[in-house]
């Protein structure tokens, strides 16, 4: 597969979230704003780039029984020191963001990109898979995001689009699950025609 490809299979026919439907705890739990699914898309990104390439680096020296607790552990590495970064650069974000930055840890798609990619391929490789993964991670949050702000919030990353409340089911847990319904058929039917 060319480089290129590697990239963009995770952002349309490997989308983590329209596709796979896999890391839905901090796709239906961050994304009551738009900033607040794109930090969440860039923080797991972050991880996904050093995991893949410390795993791919690592994986000929790890035992079989041991493989899934050692790549728990660079995973857990990088999420600590990403935590570090936020709370020193980003405490707003980070403070929105609570508990999900720590579950980046046993996402299943940082843990499943690990297993499934970063173990059998090169360092390079392993950084274009996790860069695409991630983008297409970050699009979807971003876009999950847009969306329920819109229609909750009537604003768009914080600005004010007009007067009033919009509608709170947007903003609340029910908002989220509809919202990623609806994007999950929009995303296949424009795949589908694409294709």
């Amino acid at each position: 597969m060319s480089k290129i490809g590697l990239v963009t299979k995770g952002i349309i026919k490997e989308n983590p979230i329209f596709v796979l439907v896999l890391g839905m705890c901090p796709t239906l739990g961050t994304t009551t704003s738009a900033i607040n699914g794109l930090g969440m898309g860039l923080a797991t990104t972050f991880v996904l780039i050093l995991s893949n390439m410390a795993i791919s680096m690592i994986a000929g020296f790890i035992p079989n029984k041991v493989r899934i607790p050692s790549y728990i552990v660079v995973i857990a590495s990088f999420v600590t020191i990403l935590q570090l970064l936020m709370q020193a650069y980003l405490p707003s974000l980070y403070e929105t963001l609570g508990l999900f930055i720590p579950l980046i840890v046993v996402n299943c798609i940082v843990l499943g990109r690990a297993e499934a990619f970063a173990n059998k391929n090169s360092v390079g490789d392993s950084a274009l898979d996790g860069l695409g993964i991630g983008l297409g991670f970050t699009a979807s949050l971003t876009i999950i995001g847009l969306v329920r702000e819109i229609l909750g919030s009537l604003s768009v990353f914080g600005i004010k689009l007009a007067q009033g409340d919009g509608i709170l089911a947007f903003v609340l847990a029910p908002g989220a699950f509809i919202v990623l319904g609806y994007l999950m058929v929009l995303f296949k039917m424009f795949v589908t025609k694409k294709n």
